[in-house]
């Protein structure tokens, strides 16, 4: 069956996307993903200083159900690209050479600077990349300097960097929209007044994961301290689908919306459909399961459809 969709004038094999994080963070995984059959894939956010980054180790950690020890949730406290933005545009023309009919999303986040946000625009979009995907939503890390959700929770600034983007931008522009809010609709209609296309919903929900009880320490933990983190999977699913349900019925028509959260088969991708999403993301579901999970997705949804 022919699973195709056209979002944005954009035209994706299947409305399965590769979420941004870990399963996008080199152009060989990205490539993987491609041969495996994924529509799209949004890749790990990049910035212009991927030295003023700094992943830690251990980074992850994992909430299992008492009873089976299935994982029910996670968490990362892992920051965006720490890779050097030179090696990135040279990654996106590859990518875009080889796979020149699977969509590839660039996710972008500068700090609040309209000469960066444009400057970043500007290289990424030469690279042949088909759309943005503005990160206002990591939940954790370089909130000094004012980046990610700590953008993505004020619609004014919203608004205003969106704009700064689409001003500059030839390709249709999506914003991700942070969960760790009262109204998710605000700064989604803020990032649609400012110019976007698309908004992709939902990132992580800040959180702690647990606490070591032989250690005192709060859960991951790094050289005995740790920080609140972006938590995921199976357990945030309703809460996603409760924000793509409202979204869908708020945004202007025309304005598409890429569900996240939660999904790791395709009864969970077909529920973010019929709540309004055109198109869903996975990134934690990959991380557990692997990039062949694109098969029961494409499956399942073919059967659903007959």
């Amino acid at each position: 069956m022919n699973l195709s969709i056209t979002v944005n004038g954009i035209k994706f094999l299947n409305p399965f996307v590769l979420g941004s994080g870990p399963p996008g963070t080199n152009a060989r995984v990205l490539a993987k993903s491609f041969d495996a059959g994924w529509g799209g894939a949004v890749a790990k956010t990049v910035s212009l200083e991927s030295a003023k980054v700094v992943n830690v180790a251990p980074r992850y950690g994992k909430l299992r159900s008492r009873d089976t020890g299935e994982i029910i949730g996670f968490e990362n406290i892992e920051l965006i690209s720490d890779r050097p933005i030179d090696v990135w545009l040279e990654e996106f023309r590859e990518i875009k050479k080889e796979y020149p009919q699977h969509v590839l999303i660039a996710s972008i986040m500068e700090e609040y600077e309209k000469s960066r946000w444009q400057e970043l625009t500007r290289m990424v979009q030469d690279t042949g990349v088909d759309a943005f995907e503005l990160n206002f939503s990591c939940p954790h890390g370089m909130t000094e300097r004012r980046m990610g959700s700590e953008m993505g929770e004020h619609p004014d600034l919203t608004e205003e960097v969106t704009r700064w983007v689409t001003e500059v931008a030839r390709i249709p522009v999506w914003a991700k929209m942070t969960p760790n809010i009262t109204n998710i609709k605000e700064p989604s209609q803020a990032a649609v007044r400012g110019g976007a296309s698309g908004i992709s919903a939902i990132n992580t929900i800040l959180s702690v994961i647990g606490v070591d009880l032989n250690t005192l320490r709060p859960l991951p933990t790094v050289e005995g301290y740790t920080v609140p983190g972006g938590y995921s999977s199976q357990a945030v699913r309703p809460i996603a689908l409760r924000m793509v349900s409202q979204l869908a019925q708020s945004l202007p028509a025309g304005v598409s919306i890429s569900g996240i959260g939660g999904i790791e088969r395709s009864q969970d991708a077909i529920e973010f459909m019929l709540l309004g999403a055109s198109t869903v993301q996975l990134c934690t579901g990959v991380m557990l399961h692997g990039v062949k999970i694109i098969d029961e997705l494409n499956e399942g949804l073919a059967k659903f459809m007959t």
